[in-house]
């Protein structure tokens, strides 16, 4: 097992660089008056993302669990492509909840928010797509295998330092403010967010 387990570490290290754009969601601390109705998408919004913000946490957590274990490709395939299935499905569900909400009172909400929506489609698109690719691995060939898998490193590590532009500039500003009130919005957050200027 040699040949796949250097190249499954790679792999996690490139999954936890994705797993940033959920923290992106987080916002940053702040006492200010908001508004009502500000305050109410981002409890909606909060509520929505920190449940598929531990799907991806697990998500990542398996792949991490199935490089330190000294594991078949077989396993190895089943677990990766299981978690990127559910990576997929939490960023949609996250741009479900952004569209359900509707545009936040701030100017230029429904740009940022469409913007926002689109960019989260696009990311559960991505690793739809590296669902596919893990489940067309062969595992019977250790040599091809392992090829294959740093392939999927190099995509993910595009995908984790691709542009989340649009999730950033949704919260900047007074919406990023509204959603660190969120109780919700802060335990969705596993690692402390740079404070925003």
């Amino acid at each position: 097992m040699e040949g796949t387990n250097p190249v499954n570490k790679k792999l996690a290290a490139a999954l936890s660089g994705g797993a940033v754009l959920v923290l992106a969601l987080s916002g940053c601390t702040s006492s200010d008056k908001g508004n009502d109705k500000l305050d109410a998408w981002a409890k909606q919004v909060c509520d929505a993302v920190q449940p598929q913000a531990k799907k991806i946490e697990a998500a990542n957590a398996a792949i991490q669990k199935q490089t330190s274990d000294n594991s078949t490709p077989e396993a190895v395939r089943k677990t990766d492509a299981q978690a990127f299935q559910d990576m997929s499905d939490a960023y949609k569900a996250i741009g479900d909840a952004v569209q359900k909400a509707g545009a936040p009172d701030v100017d230029n909400g429904a740009k940022k928010q469409t913007d926002a929506v689109k960019e989260l489609d696009d990311i559960a698109a991505s690793y739809a797509a590296l669902q596919k690719k893990v489940d067309a691995l062969d595992v019977k060939d250790q040599a091809k295998f392992a090829d294959g898998l740093k392939g999927i490193a190099t995509s993910l590590d595009q995908l984790s330092t691709s542009g989340n532009d649009a999730l950033k500039n949704l919260e900047a500003g007074d919406v990023g403010k509204a959603m660190a009130k969120q109780a919700s919005c802060k335990s969705a957050s596993t690692a402390p967010s740079p404070a925003a200027s």
